[in-house]
Parts: C-alpha cells; structure tokens; sequence
C-alpha cells in the first residue's frame, strides 16, 4: 500500500514540473563573469534548486559525520557493558554464611 502511495506521490510530482516547465519555457538572460546566456526559466530554476540541495548537503556532511562517529562510539560502550553483564552473570554466586 505505501509503494502505491509514494508512486502516486512521485507521478504527482513529475506532473508538476512538467507542468511548472512547460509554463515557464520562456528563455531568460543570463549575466555572468564572462558573458551572458539565453536560458529557459524553468532550467534554471531546476538549476538553483538542484545547487542549493547540493550546498544544505555538503554543509550538513560535518554534523552528520560526527553523528556518525558518536553513535559508533556508544555502541561500542553498548557492547562493551552487555559483555560485562554476561560475565558477571557466568560467575558463581558465593555465600559467606
């Protein structure tokens, strides 16, 4: 059931960008250092939106990685304290009386 649902929402979504590109095929200059460009809006839209998931990604990459390595850490502590539990468990009770 959500295949289908995550199918329908992704044809929804390429409709519209179809729709958003076929409405905004008009070319627009564009100035840069060395020159300029006629480009379609709607390429250009996809362009900056594309660059500024690129840039949220590579800035998040930090934050990520050092996630990353702490959770790595405290499974390793994990680990570490349920082999301890196991082996106190394993030793023979000794009573003094």
């Amino acid at each position: 059931m959500m295949r289908i649902v995550a199918l329908l929402v992704l044809l929804l979504v390429i409709a519209l960008g179809l729709t958003f590109s076929v409405m905004n095929a008009e070319p627009v200059n564009l100035d840069y250092y060395f020159g300029s460009a006629a480009i379609p809006l709607a390429l250009l839209l996809v362009a900056a939106v594309v660059l500024g998931a690129l840039l949220g990604v590579i800035a998040s990459l930090g934050v990520i990685f050092r996630l990353k390595r702490d959770n790595n850490r405290l499974r390793r502590g994990v680990r570490l304290a349920e082999k301890e539990v196991s082996n106190l468990r394993s030793l023979p009770l000794r009573d003094r009386h």
